[in-house]
């Protein structure tokens, strides 16, 4: 998966090579600059097997203005109700996520990877424009993958959900997707236990977390189901990036 930490590290290298020419050069980068973005994301995606359009050039060049250090990513809110620690560790916590309205696509492609990667850039056309307000949403996290097991738990089904959370401001008059596979649902008020990880987040990583925090609970049969959540805060290719594994409390 791609997020906008891949974007950060090519905007510090390009600033770093900017502000040394004249302005019909400085005009020239600029204009090339979607093309370098699309550029560097299709290499980037080229190692999960993953295909960037070029009609994705306009939603990464407005990722990477909206990301400049002036825009905060707002964070989903939730009261933590309880922390349980063994030496020094945190196992787990127990929070309180209120109702919310989310925009979710659901995909099926060939290997999990592809699946979440599709789902994201559908998700960043809808934050970039194409929804009914015609502005950019802005951006939040943690972007949360709703992934599904076999009844053994022991397979994740390449079938993915990718949902972002809609920002505050627009929780009560969501924006209407133009892309028909992406809906806006309203999430219940939900108990979430969560395990942060850190690493890649492929399939037999999830499924050893989601071990983890079931040998973790004294009750995982409280909230243990063929569907689990992977929220992803930092980007996928960093080497400690921040990874939560959800379980839902069932009602």
């Amino acid at each position: 998966m791609i997020t906008l930490e891949d974007l950060e590290a090519f905007s510090e290298d390009q600033l770093s090579d900017s502000g040394n020419g004249s302005l019909e050069e400085e005009g020239e980068a600029a204009s090339e600059e979607p093309d370098r973005l699309l550029l560097y994301w299709q290499n980037a995606a080229r190692g999960h097997q993953v295909d960037v359009p070029r009609d994705m050039a306009t939603p990464i060049q407005q990722l990477t203005s909206n990301n400049d250090g002036t825009h905060d990513r707002e964070s989903v809110p939730f009261t933590l109700i309880a922390r349980k620690e063994k030496c020094g560790e945190t196992l787990y916590e127990k929070r309180h996520y209120e109702k919310a309205h989310w925009a979710c696509v659901t995909l099926q492609e060939e290997t999990y990877e592809q699946s979440i990667c599709n789902g994201f850039m559908k998700l960043m056309r809808y934050i970039c424009q194409q929804n009914s307000s015609g502005s950019y949403l802005g951006m939040t996290i943690p972007i949360v993958t709703v992934v599904r097991t076999d009844p053994a738990r022991g397979t994740l089904s390449r079938a993915v959900t990718v949902a972002y959370y809609l920002p505050a401001n627009h929780q009560a008059q969501p924006p209407r997707p133009y892309d028909t596979e992406i809906s806006i649902e309203e999430w219940p008020a939900t108990i979430v236990y969560t395990r942060a990880f850190t690493g890649a987040t492929n399939e037999d990583t999830i499924l050893h977390q989601m071990s983890r925090m079931a040998e973790a609970l004294a009750s995982p049969g409280l909230c243990l189901s063929d569907s689990f959540i992977v929220a992803g805060y930092t980007n996928p290719a960093a080497v400690n990036r921040h990874n939560e594994i959800w379980f839902m409390e069932l009602p």
